[in-house]
């Protein structure tokens, strides 16, 4: 009997040690991004072009004002900053700007800037009783930064058009309370027209759940974020868990490709409800255009 006391107590103290390790490894993990490189090869394009994605930053600085951050991305020389959504944390209690305001404001500095919302900027506009007039604030201070905003819109940026499309609430509905719909076809012709197929075609969409849709519309390159890289990420099966409450979804984080269509999904830099990261640290993204097929 008391051996098995024993053996229970070594048990207990193991579990209790190897759980402290996983939340200091999780705390040191949200607070040190990495920045990888992705390249992109296409006929279309004639000359190198780098840009610099950053998403899902859910009000996460790193140092004052996100002096780190600021410092990868302008020592990346980009030529673009593509922002792909949810700068901020929209939920009960919080919603304040200052956060994002500085970090648009340091990345304006450093070269042109394009931001596609996510939900959470969405939800700013669409709850307004909770949040006032945040959202127009939001619109405000990135026009007077110089901000591209594209909400379901493109501008042409040298050899490519960039696009940027807003989702309704409708497509970020969670599991287990109301599945998120499917979209339909066509949708992204009704809602931005068709891209011009002689140019390199750069979409902006929060979520990677619609790749093939983005894909049919004739996005060459689709800019994802939105699941975190599904907050644990478990060798071979890739991430645990999306912020829908989806579980090992192929496409939390990564590069995907289809009939020469490729999709890069970021694993952001922030959280929000759930405040873990675990082998999945947050992410830069340097995307390098080349010439070539």
């Amino acid at each position: 009997m008391a051996m098995g006391r024993s053996f229970g107590a070594a048990g207990l103290m193991a579990a209790s040690a190897a759980g402290l390790g996983l939340l200091l490894r999780s705390r040191y993990e949200r607070e040190h991004f990495v920045v990888e490189d992705s390249q992109i090869l296409s006929p279309k394009i004639h000359k190198e072009k780098k840009l610099v994605f950053i998403t899902d930053v859910h009000d996460k600085e790193f140092g004052p004002a996100n002096v780190r951050l600021l410092r990868a991305v302008d020592g990346l020389r980009p030529d673009g900053i593509l922002i792909g959504g949810d700068l901020m944390v929209a939920k009960e209690g919080k919603g304040s700007l200052d956060a994002t305001f500085r970090l648009l404001e340091g990345l304006a500095g450093i070269g042109p800037v394009f931001y596609s919302l996510g939900n959470h900027e969405a939800r700013l506009d669409r709850e307004r009783d909770t949040y006032g007039d945040r959202y127009d604030q939001l619109l405000k201070k990135a026009e007077g930064l110089g901000v591209c905003l594209l909400i379901d819109r493109t501008v042409s940026f040298d050899e490519m058009d960039i696009t940027g499309v807003a989702l309704p609430r409708s497509f970020y509905k969670k599991l287990f309370l109301e599945r998120p719909i499917k979209m339909p076809e066509g949708y992204l012709a009704q809602k931005l027209g068709s891209p011009d197929p002689d140019r390199f075609q750069l979409l902006l969409i929060h979520s990677p759940l619609y790749f093939e849709r983005c894909r049919q519309w004739g996005a060459d390159l689709t800019l994802s974020g939105h699941f975190h890289g599904g907050t644990i990420r478990i060798p071979g099966f890739g991430g645990l868990m999306t912020p829908q409450y989806q579980f090992f979804v192929p496409w939390c984080a990564g590069s995907f490709e289809k009939d020469g269509k490729r999709m890069l999904v970021g694993r952001g830099l922030g959280t929000h409800s759930i405040d873990i990261r675990l082998n999945d640290l947050p992410q830069v993204l340097a995307v390098r255009l080349m010439p070539g097929r």
